[in-house]
């Protein structure tokens, strides 16, 4: 794993336009039973456009950021050896259906443990304004040699 890399930023990624199908299928998956989940006139009676995604749908955005990373020809990282080691989100308002979403990466830390390596990444998701939505905060652990 290329230590060079903390530090790093990637240009943002494709902007994310979130469908209402999408979030009902996410929720399912999910075992999300929230009518806000679901159903745009409970979302809407709640105070919300159309219906909101859980929280954990941010990774759906997160994802092409993410893939940026474990592309990157200098970054030293054998996709076929990394295990997700632990997924953070930071809101500053839920994703709801018609959001469109830019997500931008940066490294914030590579570690060393062992003869593993760790690789913590922020993804900045903002809306269409410009405003901040969330930080998805993963950490990927690069298993090393056997």
């Amino acid at each position: 794993m290329n230590p060079e890399l903390q530090g790093r930023v990637f240009p943002p990624a494709p902007p994310y336009l979130v469908g209402r199908e999408k979030v009902r299928e996410f929720s399912r998956a999910v075992f999300a039973t929230n009518p806000i989940n679901h159903d745009p006139e409970a979302a809407r009676a709640a105070g919300y456009a159309d219906v909101v995604a859980p929280p954990t749908f941010a990774v759906v955005v997160q994802e092409a950021t993410l893939a940026q990373l474990l592309s990157e020809p200098g970054a030293g990282i054998d996709f076929s050896r990394v295990v997700h080691g632990d997924q953070r989100f930071s809101f500053s308002r839920p994703i709801v259906a018609g959001d469109e979403l830019t997500a931008t990466l940066t490294v914030a830390s590579v570690k060393s443990l062992g003869g593993h390596s760790m690789v913590t990444a922020e993804s900045n998701v903002l809306d269409a304004t410009g405003a901040h939505v969330v930080t998805a905060t993963s950490t990927l652990v690069v298993r090393g040699d056997e």
